[in-house]
């Protein structure tokens, strides 16, 4: 991942501090989570703003694959819908 880059599409604080306590904290087990949540958010808002494909996310996101599983897990466990209300 190369120096952070804004984007239109990138969430504000007052945004991040009101989704931030939508997401799941990390497993009490495990490995750390080594991913900041709201720079895999930026990249997702960026993809619906751009309607880029996964593999065309800037290369200042995480990686695509990444961002890919936070989106999709979030889509199943409900999550999503709840940051989108």
């Amino acid at each position: 991942m190369g120096a952070l880059k804004t984007y239109s599409s990138d969430l504000t604080d007052a945004e991040w501090h009101r989704i931030e306590p939508l997401l799941p904290t990390g497993k009490p087990v495990g490995r750390l989570r080594e991913v900041d949540l709201r720079q895999v958010l930026d990249a997702i808002f960026y993809r619906v703003e751009n309607g880029v494909k996964w593999r065309n996310l800037p290369a200042d996101f995480p990686a695509w694959q990444t961002v890919y599983g936070y989106f999709r897990l979030w889509v199943r466990l409900g999550i999503w819908e709840s940051i989108n209300r």
